[in-house]
């Protein structure tokens, strides 16, 4: 009797999901989950396993579009359901069947609990003296995550901290180290599987013969397909080779899902695949620096970037006036393309401040003379003995923090069914970061407690993992005030959005040359050269008085102009 495939629950609070690729075709022979499609929600992008083992009959969705959870996507049944000259099919189908549940073991494992224990079973009589791995707590809000890679499989060795598996929640995908040192004796939650934070994901412990659990793995890799799917079979190759010589006659085919996945031994997320795939790139050529030298999103990037780079010309003798080179045409030109989940998130998040909140701006032109003349005699200094550059933005922070110690409203937050207000006893002080994938605000907790090279390490640190994809959970939340350095890209000024959850964000613009009139204790007011930039400050005018604003931009302006920072290099 043939199957429905549905749409799976996908996450807390989300309705639908949308098939960006089928992994199968009509006609295709499937096994027990065996990934058939890829689908993406405003949460993460996923694959929906076979519930069956049959052939897949008929694809009910096409691709690119939405279904609601439930919803059918295709039918799998008999091969004799699905063409008249289909029963000489069955033997070879039916073969099989016993075999794929010894055979998916690992991959059973993950989704079938009750297959897990079976495959671990000599080792099962140590589990209570494993140590159990907890999906840790999250984030702020975060209740669950969704295990979207086991980067080990069941009888292999992990050392303390070394990472086992991914997890994505709906703010950020981090890794879960192993607690202890061991060996892995059972996967409780399988890829693409959703668990609440507390759960056990898995046990470690010393058990010597769970390692024979992954031998039978060998026969999910033959049927992986020639494009997308070979990613995840590295995960296995890694343990199959320690035992699975013997059981090679229907491996055979196996060493050739090696090869296409040999730079990055481990799973390769549905959005690398595409991501690849629409830029010609072959992920055999691209050289992964994630974890165990898995390809991340970065590194194909880098391989397109690489691309589309023009060849230096060759050195000639340039005439006088050489001709301008023509602009870059972006390849975005003429295109339409799905929003990003990122940049869906972002839209719902700045819309709903704007229309939830009262906002305002003010703005201060500053002198900044003193600032740049400081940075450019210690900046080296700086460098050798803390590490790090030293750019003006610690200086802006370390004004802004001390100015709301003076001004708390501005980093205070209202609620307007309690009819409270709530002023923090710290400065939590979040920075807006330019990546590749969009906009990412990282928090920076205690920004009150740090001087100008503390600052500008953790800056820096935040930074760097928001455009490597390296940010965890609580890098995310708990942000009491944010500041966006505009001026990195030349703007003379903006008018930011203010956070969801806040009541004010500063802006700091591009510092340019302009002539100012300046008291000179010999000469009066004469016209001068100086650096001047403009602040702005977004607020909530529901909370905060254009008064406060005026009165803390002034005090701002007035630290960064007297330039007394000195004593706070560390130097």
């Amino acid at each position: 009797m043939p199957t429905s495939v549905t749409m799976p629950a996908l996450g807390e609070s989300v309705t639908e999901g949308t098939v960006t690729q089928w992994l199968k075709k009509e006609g295709d022979t499937v096994e027990v989950d065996e990934p058939l499609l890829e689908v993406s929600t405003d949460k993460v992008d996923t694959e929906v396993p076979s519930p069956v083992a049959g052939v897949l009959l008929k694809i009910v969705v096409p691709e690119d579009t939405d279904v609601e959870v439930g919803g059918e996507l295709a039918i799998i049944g008999d091969p004799s359901e699905a063409t008249g000259d289909a029963p000489a099919a069955p033997a070879p189908s039916q073969e099989p069947q016993p075999e794929p549940e010894p055979e998916q073991a690992p991959a059973a494992q993950e989704t079938k609990p009750a297959e897990a224990p079976a495959a671990a079973a000599p080792a099962s009589g140590g589990a209570a003296e494993g140590t159990e791995v907890l999906l840790p707590e999250l984030g702020e809000s975060v209740t669950e995550g969704t295990v979207t890679s086991w980067l080990k499989a069941v009888g292999d060795t992990v050392e303390v901290d070394e990472p086992l598996l991914e997890i994505s929640t709906d703010k950020v995908d981090t890794e879960i180290p192993s607690p202890a040192a061991g060996t892995l004796l059972e996967i409780r939650v399988a890829e693409d599987e959703t668990a609440e934070v507390g759960s056990v994901l898995a046990i470690v412990g010393s058990g010597s013969t769970a390692a024979a659990a992954p031998a039978p793995a060998a026969e999910p890799t033959p049927t992986v397909k020639s494009e997308p799917e070979p990613e995840p079979a590295p995960v296995q190759a890694e343990s199959t080779p320690t035992k699975p010589a013997p059981a090679a006659p229907e491996t055979a085919p196996a060493p050739a899902a090696p090869a296409a996945t040999k730079p990055s031994g481990s799973y390769v997320t549905p959005l690398v695949r595409k991501l690849a795939s629409e830029n010609g790139v072959d992920l055999a050529e691209v050289t992964g620096s994630g974890v165990g030298g898995r390809i991340r999103k970065e590194d194909v990037q880098a391989v397109i970037d690489a691309k589309k780079a023009p060849e230096p010309a060759p050195a000639a003798a340039a005439p006088a006036k050489a001709a301008p080179a023509p602009a870059e045409v972006s390849p975005l030109r003429g295109r339409t393309e799905k929003m990003s989940r990122l940049r869906q998130a972002a839209a719902k998040a700045l819309l709903n401040s704007m229309q939830s909140t009262a906002q305002l701006t003010t703005v201060r032109e500053v002198d900044v003379t003193k600032v740049a003349k400081l940075r450019a005699a210690k900046k080296d200094e700086f460098l050798a003995r803390h590490g790090v550059k030293l750019s003006f933005l610690p200086f802006f922070s370390i004004a802004a923090i001390e100015a709301l110690q003076q001004y708390p409203v501005v980093n205070a937050s209202m609620n307007m069914e309690e009819k409270t207000i709530t002023y923090p006893d710290a400065e939590h002080v979040g920075f807006a970061v330019d990546t590749p994938k969009g906009l990412i605000v990282p928090v920076v907790k205690n920004a009150g407690d740090l001087n100008i090279p503390g600052l500008a390490k953790r800056i820096a640190e935040i930074a760097k993992k928001a455009r490597d994809g390296g940010l965890a959970p609580d890098d995310l939340f708990g942000a009491t005030f944010t500041i966006t350095n505009t001026g990195s890209v030349g703007a003379l000024f903006d008018t930011p959005i203010v956070p969801l959850g806040q009541s004010a964000i500063l802006g700091t613009a591009a510092i340019v040359k302009r002539p100012r009139v300046i008291n000179d204790p010999e000469l009066g007011e004469v016209i001068a050269v100086r650096s001047v930039m403009h602040l702005t400050l977004s607020y909530d005018h529901r909370l905060i008085d254009g008064a406060d604003a005026a009165r803390y931009l002034e005090a701002v302006t007035k630290r960064i102009e007297e330039g007394n920072f000195e004593h706070q290099l560390g130097l």
